[in-house]
């Protein structure tokens, strides 16, 4: 039987010119913002995975089933209905949610219409700490 192969995987497409194809002009600049924002939070230069969601960092991981691949450590996509921040659960991640702003949660995503709904201090935060959580789980 042949393995599944992973879609959503690294490659060389520009991130600018990605981002530049976002019709709506709010979510492109704030998608722009989120790139600067991961890149800071990260120290990693912005990639596209697949063909929508822009990652920070990346890892291996192979489950008991044999599947294996790499993912990034933050992502985030610029969905037609939100900015969807693709950020690994930590301890203190509820509690940061709680003071973030305007957003959904659903299977893991934290989903924001627009930058100006959340508090960007807090989104700082929360970038940062996600990076650092999934590096330190990640990368031994």
């Amino acid at each position: 039987m042949a393995k599944n192969t992973n879609k959503t995987t690294e490659n060389e497409s520009s991130v600018a010119d990605f981002i530049n194809t976002i019709a709506d002009e709010t979510k492109r600049a704030d998608s722009f913002k989120l790139v600067e924002l991961m890149e800071e939070a990260s120290g990693q230069k912005a990639k596209m995975w697949g063909p929508a969601i822009v990652g920070f960092g990346s890892y291996h991981y192979k489950y008991e089933s044999g599947r294996e691949g790499d993912a990034p450590l933050i992502a985030f996509s610029p969905r037609k209905s939100s900015l969807t921040l693709y950020l690994p659960s930590f301890e203190s991640k509820e509690q940061l949610l709680q003071k973030l702003g305007k957003h959904k949660q659903s299977g893991g995503c934290t989903h924001i219409i627009k930058l100006t709904d959340v508090d960007a201090a807090v989104l700082t935060q929360l970038l940062s700490e996600s990076f650092k959580h999934a590096e330190t789980t990640h990368c031994k």
